[in-house]
């Protein structure tokens, strides 16, 4: 399986599939590359699929450096340069859209559009951002991971999903069975991570993105809020925006079909602008 070295030397491991536009898939908070095994098959027949895992994840070892958002970010710019990525499509979910909005603002790499799923700019609710979750909750689950980072990790997987959203038990079987591959981060790694995502604020930075965008996340959602896509959407130069009935925090998962649709829509609206277009 392919390696690159970070800015620091430090390794990270990441996953390729297919070929044409580059596509790198972010994850988020505890989770691994894996997490996107809906969407590589499907995608990869016409696009060239990159998914790594962010340090301290997965395969990659935590390295010298600190585990937060904007490291992550370099390490996103690290593995383009690395591939020589040009034109490239950065897709991030939950905290893997505040290292996408944040990898993008960098302007180190061209890039042809930026899809944000279940994000948000501001994870914790301020007085001027009411949509975000209330500094309690975010300082609970950090109680939570010291505690017993297995069930913090078991609690969060509950609340990704909706009441209602599993109507398909296959379709729940094999979620499940994506889930249970994910190995735990070290505790200091998955907290580290986690007071990084609940001190951010990168709000300011949208303003400065002018590529085309896509906001998808779930109507239903519980840990991300609705709004807060709303208000990046409203804040982009550009942006759609699209929303999933009855979906919770992981639409990719429990609305793949759905979500990889919008992924080749939003894909063959670019066409024009990325080199040598798209054959999909």
């Amino acid at each position: 399986m392919p390696w690159y070295e970070n800015h620091s030397g430090d390794p990270i491991w990441y996953e390729e599939h297919g070929s044409g536009v580059p596509v790198i898939f972010l994850h988020g908070w505890c989770m691994t590359s894996a997490i996107w095994r809906m969407q590589i098959e499907p995608l990869s027949a016409n696009l060239r699929i990159i998914t790594p895992d962010l340090r301290g994840f997965g395969r990659s070892p935590r390295g010298s450096g600190a585990c937060d958002l904007h490291s992550f970010a370099d390490d996103v710019l690290a593995l383009a340069e690395h591939l020589h990525l040009s034109g490239v499509i950065l897709a991030g979910w939950s905290m893997g859209a505040q290292i996408a909005v944040l990898a993008a603002a960098d302007g180190a790499i061209r890039l042809s559009g930026l899809v944000l799923v279940s994000g948000t700019p501001c994870f914790t609710r301020k007085d001027d951002f009411p949509y975000g979750l209330w500094p309690s909750e975010s300082e609970g689950m950090a109680l939570k991971v010291r505690r017993n980072l297995s069930k913090a990790f078991s609690g969060f997987i509950r609340n990704m999903f909706a009441d209602g959203e599993f109507e398909d038990h296959l379709l729940e079987g094999r979620i499940g069975t994506i889930l249970s591959t994910i190995p735990l981060p070290d505790p200091d790694v998955a907290l580290e991570t986690l007071e990084s995502l609940a001190s951010s604020d990168i709000r300011g930075i949208f303003g400065r993105i002018e590529i085309p965008g896509m906001i998808l996340y779930g109507e239903n959602d519980t840990i991300t809020l609705p709004k807060a896509s709303k208000w990046m959407a409203g804040k982009m130069i550009s942006a759609r925006i699209h929303g999933f009935s009855g979906a919770g925090h992981a639409p990719f998962l429990t609305r793949a079909e759905e979500f990889n649709s919008c992924m080749i829509s939003f894909f063959r609206e670019l066409q024009f602008k990325v080199s040598g277009g798209l054959n999909v």
